[in-house]
């Protein structure tokens, strides 16, 4: 199982270690994956080099821990009495999680392409987050008895994460209020077997 980001043998003192995260954001946006140096890192995150290869291995492992760190920083997901309510206020969280993601995305994509294991880091860091929160939601619609059973959590935080990539990277479209309306009673409650 892949090691969390967050849970690695040797820990930094967390304003350290924000301000590192931080500066990894900062440069993949200004200067993208290929450029950014963990000279540069260092230089801007007032840290050593030693500190920082103390942390991470090497550069997938930091974009990672810069992303995973944007994706479970939102406010609580809202518990509305709902599983529909509860499904749009999470559409709506993650919206909000990846217009800030977009531009570090962006500056991935080629990278990716060139650096598979960079892709490999990523699904296994980045992309299992939001999985917590959805369950949490289909929890309680199972409580509520809005669901006889939980779904398979996995495959519909991957469904909505597939549209909002989408929507961002190629459509371009805004993630607006109509838009997660649309993908909750469109595509996830019918995926859930939810048709009414």
């Amino acid at each position: 199982m892949p090691q969390s980001p967050a849970t690695t043998q040797y820990r930094l003192d967390p304003a350290r270690e924000q301000a590192i995260l931080e500066a990894i954001r900062e440069l993949l946006t200004e200067v993208g994956y290929d450029r950014m140096s963990i000279d540069e890192v260092a230089r801007r995150a007032r840290a050593s080099k030693a500190t920082i290869y103390r942390r991470w291995s090497g550069k997938p492992d930091m974009v990672a821990a810069a992303l995973h760190g944007m994706m479970i920083d939102h406010p609580p997901l809202p518990d509305t009495g709902t599983l529909r309510g509860d499904l749009i206020g999470a559409m709506n969280a993650f919206c909000r999680v990846y217009e800030r993601k977009q531009p570090i995305v962006l500056s991935l994509l080629a990278a990716i392409r060139s650096d598979p294991s960079l892709g490999r880091v990523l699904h296994e860091h980045v992309l299992e987050s939001g999985v917590t929160d959805a369950t949490a939601v289909f929890q309680r619609a199972v409580a509520r008895g809005d669901l006889t059973a939980a779904p398979n959590v996995g495959a519909v935080v991957e469904v909505g994460k597939a549209l909002l990539w989408h929507r961002l990277l190629l459509s371009g479209e805004p993630l607006d209020e109509a838009w997660v309306i649309h993908i909750v009673d469109d595509i996830l409650r019918p995926l859930l077997g939810i048709h009414h």
